[in-house]
């Protein structure tokens, strides 16, 4: 557990919680990347946190409580404030980011389950499911992964891309209208 020490400084919460430091130290003794431990050190850190406002035990939490701070990650005020100027802007972290977060409060209730401390992970992970479209599919998982979609623009701003187009040398024009992939 030498390596959990060093976590508990920095996250004071995680010395509070004797499970949580000792499943940080036997990741830090298995010898993970420093990046990844900071990184799982955070994640489990905020919903410990969460679960002390709450008045929660986290070895006995369960899936009500993880969409809590899911609902809490979706939620949260930008760091940045109100100035950000971005189309999907606003509040709450980015899907991949709540995925991240989520990594070490599930692994962190696998180990649970390997203790025997726990009979399920509340958290749980999507699924194989066969026979789904093309033969097979994964089930959903309890943060959808979301992709954003490309931006594709109205018939007004297709017309100003154009009009702008109009108005430049012929190559620039042609790398405009020739198709980027081939068929």
């Amino acid at each position: 557990m030498s390596g959990a020490i060093g976590f508990t400084v920095k996250w004071p919460v995680l010395g509070r919680h004797e499970r949580a430091a000792t499943w940080l130290g036997v990741w830090a003794d298995l010898g993970r990347a420093p990046r990844t431990l900071d990184a799982y050190a955070r994640g489990l850190s905020e919903y410990l946190l969460m679960c002390e406002r709450e008045r929660v035990d986290p070895v006995t939490a369960n899936r009500s409580h993880v969409a809590m701070f899911v609902r809490e990650l979706t939620s949260r005020p930008h760091r940045r404030g109100a100035n950000v100027v971005s189309l999907d802007s606003g509040a709450g972290l980015a899907n991949a980011t709540i995925r991240q977060r989520l990594v070490p409060v599930r692994l962190f209730y696998d180990y649970l389950m390997e203790d025997g401390v726990r009979e399920s992970n509340p958290v749980g992970r999507g699924r194989y499911t066969p026979g789904r479209r093309g033969g097979g599919g994964h089930g959903r998982g309890l943060v959808p992964r979301v992709v954003k979609l490309p931006w594709i623009p109205t018939e007004l701003q297709w017309l100003d891309i154009l009009a702008v187009a109009a108005q430049e040398p012929i190559r620039n024009r042609l790398m405009l209208a020739w198709p980027t992939t081939r068929r």
